[in-house]
């Protein structure tokens, strides 16, 4: 189960799985669209916020980003860095 506003992780999972050369143009598209949507709301909430299993998930997206050299949007930049939830 994800947050409200949020794409759901079975969603996540199915999207993750299947290869892209078996989906339309029309599926990659509105992948890419409900994932980057995915992205700003999550970046907009803090994380203490969020349930156990969303926190986890967009803690582990922004850190994969942070090695891929895709540190993250702006909206994420200044949430880790005004974010006082740091363990």
């Amino acid at each position: 189960m994800s947050d409200a506003h949020r794409k759901d992780f079975s969603t996540k999972a199915k999207e993750e799985i299947t290869p892209d050369s078996s989906k339309s143009t029309l599926d990659r598209t509105k992948e890419s669209i409900t994932n980057f949507a995915d992205k700003i709301v999550g970046g907009a909430q803090s994380d203490h916020h969020k349930g156990n299993t969303q926190e986890v998930f967009d803690k582990t997206r922004r850190e994969k980003d942070h090695q891929e050299g895709n540190s993250g949007s702006l909206l994420d930049k200044t949430k880790d860095t005004l974010s006082t939830d740091r363990h």
